[in-house]
């Protein structure tokens, strides 16, 4: 009798260990599944109270054209992603650089305009931004026809690392904003190799919502891609700079400045294209200019 009932408690033991392991199981495979939208709202929680104070309004209002010309939603919602972009990247002042906080604000406004209309979390590989006064030098090693590696220094004004790091010149991103219909504008630039990256390549196609998307992105994309090599090989007029020629990941990168910088001309030179890229970043930047 005492044997029955040990084994019988055993049993009840082991039945109600199992019974536990299972629901941990399952619980943990609901948090993973629902982990996103968990972590969005307890960073809503964390950053309700935050807000941008009227100083650093007033440097985005004097040193970013486009905050100036965007709705009050719009705004809104470009400062609720800065506030959150300060607060979970980390930044580093290199080559003497003193940061500011007008320095990371501004960087933090650029970037977060790409992802204007994107949920949070903001650049998920991203954990650093480098700054250096203006153009650096950086390490580079090349390889001839006969197998020889050389190395020598390049002057670099920005880079985008593939673990989370961006490389950025002070000057030059003033520059962007200081002129923000040329096309060009370092921050946009990097930013975009980033979004390019999440896929763990760097090939020109970011993270899209659906295959019939991919398709489409392909096809429009190869398209574009082809026609600017053709143009800038004979010199004919193209208004997306001769870089983005350089390869697809470059392409993507160049395509966004202008796509930002020089909405109109973009949509004339190439609808299309114009079209797929509102599609990707959910908005039209046409409105502020």
């Amino acid at each position: 009798m005492p044997d029955i009932f040990i084994y019988h408690t055993l049993a009840q033991e082991i039945t109600m260990i199992n019974g536990l392991l299972i629901f941990i199981l399952i619980l943990f495979v609901v948090i993973f599944w629902r982990w996103p939208s968990i972590q969005n709202r307890l960073w809503r929680s964390k950053y309700k109270d935050f807000a941008l104070n009227s100083q650093q309004k007033d440097i985005l209002l004097r040193c970013m054209p486009i905050y100036k010309k965007m709705t009050d939603a719009d705004r809104d919602k470009l400062e609720r992603h800065i506030t959150w972009f300060l607060n979970e990247k980390r930044f580093v002042g290199c080559d003497g650089l003193r940061l500011t906080s007008a320095m990371k604000l501004i960087v933090a406004a650029d970037a977060c305009v790409l992802v204007l209309n994107k949920p949070w979390p903001l650049y998920r590989n991203v954990k650093e931004i480098l700054l250096y006064p203006s153009a650096y030098y950086a390490p580079q090693s090349t390889r001839d026809s006969a197998g020889l590696v050389s190395y020598h220094n390049t002057v670099r004004l920005g880079e985008s690392w593939p673990g989370g790091t961006l490389v950025l010149s002070w000057h030059d991103v003033l520059e962007g904003n200081r002129l923000p219909s040329d096309g060009h504008n370092l921050v946009f630039h990097e930013f975009a190799h980033q979004l390019d990256q999440e896929t763990g390549k760097t090939t020109g196609t970011p993270i899209l919502k659906s295959s019939a998307d991919y398709k489409e992105w392909g096809r429009v994309f190869s398209r574009a891609f082809t026609q600017l090599k053709s143009h800038v090989a004979y010199s004919m007029p193209h208004v997306i700079h001769s870089y983005g020629a350089t390869n697809e990941a470059e392409f993507f990168a160049v395509l966004t400045e202008t796509f930002l910088e020089k909405p109109a001309e973009l949509r004339r030179y190439d609808p299309e294209i114009y079209s797929m890229l509102v599609n990707y970043y959910q908005f039209d930047p046409i409105v502020w200019h």
